[in-house]
């Protein structure tokens, strides 16, 4: 063999044990971990059919921002295999935490019930006759039967805004077969649990907006005092 073909012939050699080494290498490196997926709630829309136009004597309505039970403030979406254990699906994510997604759901639902003169959240220049406090409960994939289902519950509290008297005050709570036993399954489910408690939150802020008579604020704080 002549020099040249000698060194072409070990530059192949180098250059395929070069090639070698680097997928040896590449195949021992730790695989990059998959990207999560991002589900989100809806469902306001569907709340309840069309509302009729609230008359001028209709209160307003402060709706805060909800609030979650420990455990249940994060986008890591939860499933529970036995009780009291809460777990996370690993690649599966809320694109925020459930109390946040569901602030604007529960004011348009609300809103479409056409019991009030406006619904608002805060910071508003409104001054709201009643205010509504939620708290989101719990909202987790459940594994304990065939098929699997989601519950969700939402603490609802409604007081007047005068008088900070509570005048009604309940928990709602509704469950969803989920269609398949992963992630995807929960979201699904979990968007219709979404839906009936909307639903129901609507009726029962409708039912006490007709029950609210006006207060006079001065006539309320002279009968305090006068106690």
């Amino acid at each position: 063999m002549n020099p040249a073909s000698r060194a072409r012939s070990l530059g192949a050699g180098a250059a395929a044990l070069a090639l070698a080494f680097t997928a040896g290498c590449s195949a021992l490196l730790p695989k990059p971990p998959p990207q999560p997926s991002f589900y989100a709630l809806d469902g306001a829309a569907s709340a309840l059919r069309a509302a009729p136009i609230a008359s001028m004597t209709a209160p307003t309505l402060v709706v805060n921002a909800p609030q979650a039970a420990a455990g249940f403030n994060s986008q890591r979406i939860i499933y529970v295999r036995q009780a009291h254990q809460l777990e996370y699906f690993a690649h599966s994510e809320w694109v925020d935490t459930p109390a946040r997604m569901l602030a604007p759901l529960i004011l348009a639902a609300v809103d479409q019930g056409g019991a009030f003169r406006a619904v608002v959240a805060p910071p508003s220049a409104a001054a709201g006759d009643l205010r509504l406090d939620t708290e989101l409960v719990r909202l987790q994939h459940e594994f304990g039967g065939a098929p699997s289902r989601v519950r969700l519950t939402l603490r609802a509290t409604l007081t007047d805004s005068v008088t900070r008297r509570v005048l009604a005050r309940q928990d709602f709570d509704a469950m969803a077969d989920a269609p398949s036993e992963d992630a995807y399954g929960g979201v699904v489910a979990a968007n219709h649990a979404t839906q009936a408690v909307l639903r129901a939150l609507a009726l029962f802020c409708n039912e006490a907006a007709q029950r609210w008579q006006p207060q006079d604020a001065g006539a309320t704080k002279r009968a305090g005092a006068s106690r």
